[in-house]
């Protein structure tokens, strides 16, 4: 599905919500609030399997590391190279 098709104005509230978030605390309470504890922890999944795949970790460390499936692993390594660039994005500014 491209972006295109993808954005609304239901998403982009979504996404305005998430950008007046200030602090860390405020994303807690925000997410606890938004999504299940599984669904948050996915999300968080990811991105480290993300952070370990640009740092060149094995698919085996990051199983081991993450316990990410190879499904997981595969699907977020495709977005890293043929992606929209949102896990670059976030990864080049975050600290490591």
């Amino acid at each position: 599905m491209t972006l295109d098709k993808l954005k609304d104005e239901t998403l982009d509230r979504l996404f305005e919500a998430v950008l007046s978030l200030q602090t860390i605390d405020e994303c807690y309470r925000f997410f606890d609030d938004l999504c299940t504890i599984g669904e948050m922890k996915s999300l968080a999944q990811r991105l480290e399997v993300a952070r370990m795949l640009r740092k060149g970790c094995t698919y085996h460390q990051i199983e081991a590391e993450t316990g990410a499936s190879t499904a997981t692993i595969s699907r977020v390594k495709r977005c890293l190279h043929y992606g929209s660039d949102g896990y670059a994005l976030v990864l080049d500014r975050m600290r490591d």
